[in-house]
C-alpha cells in the first residue's frame, strides 16, 4: 500500500473510530486521563486602544508578535457567520461538540476517493484544537479534539464558542481573527463584508500559510471560487452576486492597521499596563482630519518642523483630538516625541490671562487707556514685536494686536507671583528657569508651558473662568466644579469680547472664535490657541530641538492651522451674552477710575460695579454664640468685593481662596475677636465681635 493510502485510511479509520466511540459512550476513560481544557490561551490578545465610539484607534500585537484582537460575533457581518457555519459546520447549533454524520461522511469519502473530500471536525473541535496545537494527524490527536470539543460545549455555549473562533482562527503570518484579518487585508472592521470578502475569509483559515493572499493567490483564488460556489449551492448568493465576487480582485498586501492618537494610546496603555482594551475620549474622525491637517499644512512649512494640536470639549474637559507629532517614525521631525507635552515658551499666549486679573481686579477695562510707549521697569526694557511704539490705545487694542508694552504695564499693576499663582492654581503647570524667580518676563514668554497646559487655561475662560481639567479617557461626565477659578465671569466674558475681535489670518473670516497667538523669543515656537462655544483648540509648531527657526511667526503659520482646524471639526461661532455688571460703552462713559491707567487714581472695580466689600454676618459689637463641639465654628458672610475671598481672626489667616462670600470659619475660643475680610482686588473690612 503506498503512503498516500495509508494515510487516507488512518485518517478515515480515526474518523470512524471517533464516531464508534462517541455513539458508544466510549470515552470516559479517555476523558478522565486529560486534565482540564485550558482557556487560558483565549485571554491572550492584542491591546488595543479606541475612540469615544469604539472605533479603532490603534493595537499593539501581543508579547509573541501576533495580531490578535478582540472580536465577538456581534461584530460580525451575520452573513459570514451564516457561510461559515454552511461552509464548516452545517449542524452547529445540534450537535454536542462531534458531528458522527459529519466524521462518517469524511471517512467513507476519503476511502472511496483516495483523497480528502470534505473534513469531519466541527467548528468546536477547530476552536479545540487552536487552544491544545498538537503536532500530526493521528488518531489520538482527533480523539483529543473530540474530547476537548464535548468538553467545550458543556462548558461554554454556542455564541461563546463562535466568539472563540472568530478570535483565534489564522489567517497567516501573525494574524490570528477575523478582525486582524478584516483589517490587514482590507482595511476595516467586519461588521459589513461582501461576498468575495466573506469567502476569502472562510477559505483562509483551512490552510492559512498555502492560500495567504500576499504569497499565494492563486490558491486562495481557488479556494475562494469553491466557497462561492458552495453559497450559491446553499442559496446564501444569487447567480448575480456570485459572478461578482468570482470578478472581484484579491488583495496582493497587507494594509497597516490603524495608527490615529498614537502617542494618546502609547500614554494610556502606559497609564494602565494591565488593561487590554482602553476607551479615549478622542473621536476618531476629527482626529484622523487633525493630523491630514497637520502633514498638509506643517509638512509644507519645512522639513525639521513639527507640530501639536488639541481639541477640548468645555462640557467634559475631554480631549476629543490629540496630535502629539507629525510621523510617529519620522527621525527627523521627532515623530515619537508627543510635543503636546513638551515644555516650551508660550511668547504673547499668555497676555490674555493678565488682562483678565487687571479687569476682575478692577485695575482697567477693556476700553481703559494704555500707553505704548518706551518704558523701563527697573533694568527691564522690553520693545514690541515690531520695534514700534502706538502711543494711547485702549486695552482692547493692546490685547487684539499684541503690544508689548502695554501688557507689562499692566502685569507690574497686577503682580507677576499672583499671576503665577492663579494659572498654577487653575491647572497650568508653568515652568520657570532654573533659580528664577517670577519676573515681568513672564508675560512675554519668559516662562516654560506644555501644549496641553495652555489649552486647560483657555478653556477655562471659555467657561466663564472656571476651572477645567483635562481628561483623555472614556466615560466622560460633565466636569467637576473647581472653587479654585481662573478669574470671574466678567473677567472672562471681557477677554473673549476682546479676543473674537482679533484680526484673523487670510484664510479666515473676523469674529469667528475668540484667539490669541504667541511668537517665542528667537522664532522658536509659534502659538495659535483659541475657543469657541463649544471646543477650545490649541496649535504649536517649532522643531523639536527647539531651534531657531527665521520667519516662524505665530500669526503667518500657527493661525491658519487653528481656523483650519475649526473649519474641519464645526465651529460654533455663537456668541455668549454679556453679563449683566458688564460695562458697556466708550472710554468717556466709563467710570472715571477706568478711563486711563493712572496710580494717583484708586482703582477699584468691586466700589464702582459690585460695591465695597462689607462684612454683612456678624454685625459689628454682637455677641456671637460658637456653633459645633469639639471644633468650635463661626459662621460669616460678607457683601459686595471680589472673589476670591480671605477671611482673618485676630489678623491670622484662617480660610484662604474662598470663591464663595459666605464662608465656616475655625474658631478658637471665648473672648473678644477681630473678624476681617480681604477680597481680590486688596479691599477689606472688619469687625470686632465676642464669641460665647
Amino acid at each position: 500500500m503506498s503512503s498516500l493510502a495509508a494515510r487516507l485510511t488512518r485518517t478515515a479509520a480515526g474518523c470512524m473510530l471517533a464516531v464508534s466511540l462517541v455513539a458508544g459512550g466510549g470515552l470516559a476513560s479517555f476523558w478522565q486521563a486529560l486534565p482540564p481544557l485550558d482557556l487560558g490561551e483565549a485571554h491572550e490578545r492584542s491591546v488595543t486602544v479606541s475612540d469615544r465610539h469604539g472605533r479603532l484607534l490603534r493595537a499593539f500585537t501581543t508579547d509573541e508578535g501576533r495580531w490578535r484582537l478582540p472580536v465577538s460575533v456581534a461584530d460580525v457581518d451575520p452573513r459570514f457567520i451564516a457561510l461559515l457555519r454552511s461552509y464548516e459546520d452545517k449542524r452547529f447549533e445540534t450537535h454536542a461538540g462531534v458531528d458522527p454524520l459529519a466524521m462518517l461522511r469524511a471517512g467513507w469519502q476519503m476511502l472511496a476517493s483516495r483523497r480528502v473530500v470534505s473534513g469531519g471536525s466541527t467548528l468546536s473541535m477547530q476552536v479545540a484544537r487552536l487552544l491544545e496545537p498538537r503536532s500530526g494527524r493521528s488518531v489520538q490527536t482527533k480523539l483529543r479534539q473530540a474530547v476537548r470539543a464535548i468538553e467545550l460545549e458543556r462548558r461554554l455555549d454556542k455564541r461563546r464558542i463562535l466568539d472563540l473562533y472568530l478570535t483565534l482562527a489564522p489567517y497567516g503570518g501573525n494574524l490570528e481573527g477575523i478582525r486582524a484579518a478584516t483589517w490587514s487585508y482590507f482595511g476595516k472592521e467586519p461588521r459589513r463584508l461582501t461576498l468575495a470578502e466573506r469567502a476569502l475569509l472562510v477559505a483562509l483559515p483551512q490552510a492559512p500559510e498555502s492560500r495567504r493572499p500576499d504569497r499565494h493567490g492563486t490558491a486562495l483564488a481557488r479556494a475562494r471560487a469553491a466557497v462561492i460556489g458552495r453559497a450559491l449551492a446553499a442559496g446564501l448568493a444569487t447567480p448575480d452576486e456570485a459572478a461578482q465576487a468570482l470578478a472581484e480582485p484579491l488583495p496582493t498586501a497587507r494594509q497597516l492597521f490603524p495608527l490615529l492618537a498614537a502617542h494618546a494610546a502609547e500614554r494610556a496603555v502606559a497609564e494602565k499596563p494591565a488593561l487590554k482594551d482602553h476607551r479615549l475620549s478622542i473621536d476618531a474622525v476629527w482626529q484622523a482630519a487633525l493630523e491630514r491637517l497637520a502633514r498638509e499644512r506643517i509638512e509644507a512649512l519645512g522639513p525639521k518642523l513639527a507640530g501639536a494640536i488639541l481639541v477640548v470639549e468645555h462640557a467634559t474637559g475631554a480631549v476629543r483630538a490629540h496630535v502629539g507629532g507629525l510621523g510617529l517614525m519620522s527621525r527627523e521631525r521627532a515623530g515619537a516625541l508627543d510635543l503636546a507635552q513638551a515644555v516650551r515658551s508660550p511668547g504673547s499666549a499668555l497676555k490674555p490671562f493678565i488682562y483678565a486679573l487687571a479687569f476682575e481686579q478692577g485695575i482697567a477695562h477693556p476700553e481703559t487707556m494704555l500707553e505704548d510707549r518706551p518704558n523701563r521697569f527697573g533694568a527691564y526694557a522690553p520693545e514690541n514685536f515690531d520695534l514700534g511704539f502706538h502711543g494711547n490705545v485702549t486695552a482692547r487694542q493692546a490685547l487684539q494686536q499684541s503690544l508689548n508694552l502695554p501688557a507689562i504695564e499692566l502685569l507690574a499693576e497686577v503682580g507677576p507671583q499672583r499671576l503665577l499663582s492663579r494659572l498654577t492654581s487653575a491647572g497650568g503647570q508653568l515652568v520657570l528657569p532654573k533659580d528664577g524667580a517670577p519676573g515681568l518676563a513672564i508675560g512675554l514668554g519668559g516662562v516654560g508651558i506644555r501644549l496641553a497646559d495652555l489649552a486647560r487655561l483657555y478653556g477655562g475662560l471659555a467657561r466663564g473662568g472656571q476651572s477645567i481639567a483635562l481628561h483623555w479617557r472614556e466615560p466622560a461626565g460633565p466636569a467637576e466644579d473647581d472653587e479654585r477659578r481662573l478669574t470671574d465671569p466678567l473677567a472672562a466674558w471681557y477677554v473673549g469680547d476682546v479676543l473674537r475681535g482679533a484680526p484673523a489670518p487670510a484664510n479666515a473670516l473676523n469674529g469667528r472664535i475668540a484667539y490669541k497667538t504667541g511668537t517665542s523669543y528667537g522664532y522658536r515656537d509659534a502659538w495659535a490657541i483659541g475657543y469657541d462655544r463649544r471646543h477650545t483648540i490649541a496649535v504649536w509648531v517649532g522643531r523639536p530641538d527647539n531651534a531657531s527657526v527665521p520667519g516662524l511667526v505665530a500669526r503667518q503659520v500657527a493661525a491658519p492651522v487653528l481656523f483650519d482646524a475649526f473649519a474641519r471639526i464645526g465651529m460654533e461661532p455663537d456668541t455668549a451674552p454679556p453679563p449683566r455688571d458688564a460695562i458697556a460703552g466708550r472710554n468717556a462713559s466709563l467710570p472715571a477710575p477706568l478711563r486711563h491707567l493712572r496710580r494717583d487714581i484708586p482703582k477699584t472695580m468691586s466700589a464702582s460695579v459690585r460695591g465695597p466689600i462689607r462684612i454683612a454676618f456678624p454685625p459689628d459689637g454682637a455677641v456671637v454664640d460658637l456653633a459645633g463641639g469639639g471644633l468650635r465654628e463661626l459662621t460669616v458672610k460678607a457683601l459686595g468685593g471680589v472673589a476670591p475671598m480671605t477671611w482673618l481672626i485676630d489678623g491670622t489667616p484662617v480660610a484662604q481662596n474662598v470663591s464663595r462670600r459666605d464662608a465656616t470659619l475655625p474658631a478658637a475660643g471665648s473672648g473678644f475677636a477681630r473678624v476681617s475680610v480681604i477680597d481680590a482686588s486688596g479691599a477689606s473690612d472688619s469687625v470686632t465681635v465676642r464669641l460665647q
